[in-house]
């Protein structure tokens, strides 16, 4: 059947197939008109634009189900843990762990500012389509061996994932049929939508790749 993505806020994102919903990264900043209530709720990191309570009290119910890296633990409700590679069958969708985690890219403390295995990103079988989520990464080697994705989310901005010529070199290593550059807004460039336009430009020309533009930053 048809599978209904609807672009949110920042990494947040919505999908209604076969009679679910399911919600990545819940966001706050969100209008409640958009959303409906879930029946999977994805949560790639401890950070609070990706886990946020307040968000995830407005999109869940009683039968909700919650898929988390093991940082997140136990404190959503009914929980599956996956951990990198890691996959699970719940409620008829696929969910695989994808390893989500910076290179080079650090804090004033010197760590990573996503250590390798704290979080996931996700790639979710919807009949036969395989729809990736980036999380906060850089371009991994597990990124980069990903295979027959149909639509992918990835993120660009710095300081904490990758700039969008990174994201386009990665996307044209695993190549999906279509893809968003979500989680792009950075401090200091104008215009807010800079990286999205830079992503699109480093993509123009590539045969088999479609770049879609939402605005995932309306005022």
């Amino acid at each position: 059947g048809e599978a209904i993505i609807t672009p949110v806020r920042h990494a947040h994102v919505q999908i209604e197939f076969a009679g679910k919903v399911i919600q990545v990264d819940p966001w706050n900043i969100a209008p409640s008109a958009m959303l409906k209530p879930a029946d999977l709720i994805l949560v790639t990191d401890v950070h609070s634009d990706h886990l946020d309570p307040g968000a995830i009290d407005r999109v869940k119910k009683a039968s909700t189900q919650f898929v988390v890296p093991a940082a997140v633990g136990s404190r959503l409700g009914s929980t599956v843990v996956l951990s990198n590679g890691e996959r699970r069958v719940i409620d008829g969708v696929t969910v695989e762990a994808v390893s989500m985690y910076n290179v080079q890219r650090r804090g004033q403390d010197g760590a990573l500012y996503h250590t390798k295995g704290r979080g996931n990103g996700y790639v979710l079988t919807l009949g036969d389509k395989r729809i990736y989520f980036s999380g906060d990464t850089e371009c991994t080697p597990e990124v980069k061996a990903l295979a027959n994705i149909d639509v992918a989310f990835v993120s660009a901005n710095l300081p904490f994932t990758m700039p969008p010529s990174e994201a386009v070199e990665c996307v044209k290593a695993f190549r999906p049929k279509v893809v968003y550059l979500y989680h792009y807004q950075q401090q200091g460039i104008q215009p807010r939508n800079k990286n999205q336009i830079d992503f699109a430009e480093g993509l123009k020309g590539e045969s088999g790749i479609e770049v879609r533009m939402p605005d995932f930053y309306p005022p």
